[in-house]
């Protein structure tokens, strides 16, 4: 199989798979998914739901949540883990939007990745997922599954993304980052790996891998 038909084989499966996607992280607006993106680093998207309501009871918008104070965001959100980091996070993030953005999540990706505890992933998820402009990304799943698939050499998620960006074609990154992060979980997780019920790894994946 050449390149070309392997990323084929990579977007029929998937799509064949997971024709409709949702949007793993529970929110309403721009402002409840970039918080839920924010709190989901090193947790699980699961975990995220079940906190996030109690959060947004107290407060959906950054007027609410900045009448909080940074030890009340962090006694709500504790079981999701980092909690110190990201109730500052949340509370620094949503003065700033005051600020700066009239209330309002910023639709480009400079603007947020300037507001604190939010990286580049994060900023991507939001503007994917909210304003739906064209972005990759990479979450650990995505970088172990283009690893596997021999699509990219994965020495770190930046080459990941550019790879990804370079192979896939942009009208289907939005829907292509979610339907990989659901095959990675389903059939191709880092734990417990059963490679017979993994049709796409057993098809493409490196040589390596596949020993």
């Amino acid at each position: 199989m050449t390149k070309k038909e392997k990323v084929q084989f990579v977007i029929d499966t998937l799509e064949k798979l997971y024709p409709e996607v949702p949007i793993p992280l529970d929110h309403k607006d721009p402002y409840t998914l970039l918080i839920a993106v924010l709190m989901s680093a090193q947790s699980t998207d699961v975990g995220v739901n079940k906190i996030t309501p109690i959060l947004f009871a107290k407060a959906d918008n950054p007027y609410d949540m900045v009448k909080l104070s940074i030890e009340e965001i962090r006694e709500i959100i504790k079981p999701v883990g980092l909690s110190p980091m990201k109730a500052k996070g949340i509370h620094g993030l949503s003065q700033i939007l005051i600020d700066k953005h009239n209330g309002e999540v910023p639709k480009s990706f400079e603007a947020l990745e300037e507001l604190p505890a939010v990286g580049h992933k994060t900023a991507s998820v939001v503007m994917s997922q909210a304003f739906d402009v064209p972005a990759f990304p990479v979450d650990t799943h995505i970088h172990r599954l283009m690893y596997r698939w021999n699509l990219t050499n994965g020495k770190n998620v930046v080459q990941t993304e550019k790879d990804a960006k370079r192979l896939f074609p942009e009208e289907l990154w939005n829907k292509l980052h979610l339907q990989i992060i659901f095959y990675g979980r389903e059939y191709s997780p880092a734990r417990n790996w059963d490679l017979s019920k993994d049709i796409i790894t057993q098809t493409i994946g490196r040589k390596s891998v596949l020993k």
